[in-house]
């Protein structure tokens, strides 16, 4: 997938990894960005074309897929987590409003643009998913079965997209600075850094991404003889 005179969708496009992987684009010479989030006129990037989408709303992809007939590179970049753990007692509220945006809405916006995708010479989709899509670490407990669920739907789009051509990464990272993690006292990856690394991979074909040192340590960490998302030993 060359960037260079590519046509990019990226969701959550104004803050965060969405605002860098749009500047990160734009640098490598797309064609077009269009800059989707709930509220265009929070896309103050210059030379983007700011879309409304709402990833929830099934008029909004839809009207998506026609006002974007160009697009051939799908990027899952919304995401929201809510601070829950699994035991508290709103776990479940929690976890139904975190699955709407990081499983539910990636996989309306897959399919919705998989047959655009094809007709433009397959493409890519990128899924912005976590470290946390192998562990569960309190505090961020729903989210992390969110994003463990997203992986699995990654890994889904992958297998099945193949035949018609369409390239389909993951991308694992730890904490980002973004709004997001702005109460996190943690080393923190930048997510400028972290957009050219996807970039990166993006034009080398990769299917998976390690976009820091979290997640490569994390990876590692799934084949020790204790499995890293087994967590400590019980005293």
């Amino acid at each position: 997938m060359i960037i260079k005179d590519s046509v990019i969708l990226i969701t959550g496009a104004n803050r965060g990894l969405g605002l860098a992987l749009a500047q990160a684009a734009l640098k490598a010479g797309a064609r077009k960005v269009y800059a989707g989030a709930r509220d265009p006129i929070a896309i103050t990037l210059a030379g983007v074309e700011p879309l409304k989408l709402d990833v929830t709303s099934a008029a909004d992809i839809e009207a998506a897929v026609l006002a974007c007939p160009d697009v051939n590179v799908l990027v899952n970049n919304a995401g929201i987590d809510t601070g829950s753990e699994v035991m508290s007692s709103n776990a479940a509220a929690s976890l139904r409003t975190e699955l709407e945006i990081n499983l539910f809405a990636p996989l309306a916006l897959s399919q919705a643009f998989a047959p655009t995708l094809a007709r433009n010479g397959g493409g890519a989709i990128v899924n912005i998913l976590s470290a946390l899509s192998w562990v569960n670490i309190p505090k961020h407990g729903t989210y992390s079965v969110t994003k463990a669920a997203a992986w699995s739907l990654t890994n889904g789009l992958r297998n099945e997209l193949t035949a018609q051509g369409t390239q389909v990464v993951g991308v694992h990272v730890g904490y980002m600075d973004t709004g997001m993690t702005a109460d996190i006292d943690a080393p923190k990856a930048s997510p400028a850094a972290v957009a050219n690394t996807i970039l990166t991979a993006l034009e080398a074909g990769a299917d998976e991404v390690l976009a820091d040192g979290t997640a490569q340590h994390v990876k590692a960490g799934l084949s020790a003889a204790r499995g890293v998302y087994l967590g400590e030993p019980r005293s």
